[in-house]
């Protein structure tokens, strides 16, 4: 059985590891990422691992 890599997401302000954890598999658009560190509160899209911040139209 393969093993599935999973890690925690970053916070993209401060750098901080979050509550949140992704997966090889996982993808998510527009999800509210929020940092208990610096308080903030992001919107990112998640594919393949690579996490980018939503950007507002």
């Amino acid at each position: 059985m393969k093993q599935i890599k999973a890690e925690w997401i970053l916070c993209p302000i401060c750098g901080n590891k979050t509550r949140t954890m992704i997966r090889e598999d996982t993808e998510l658009r527009n999800f509210p990422l929020y940092c208990p560190k610096c308080k903030k509160e992001t919107i990112i899209n998640v594919q393949d691992m690579k996490i980018t911040l939503a950007v507002s139209k």
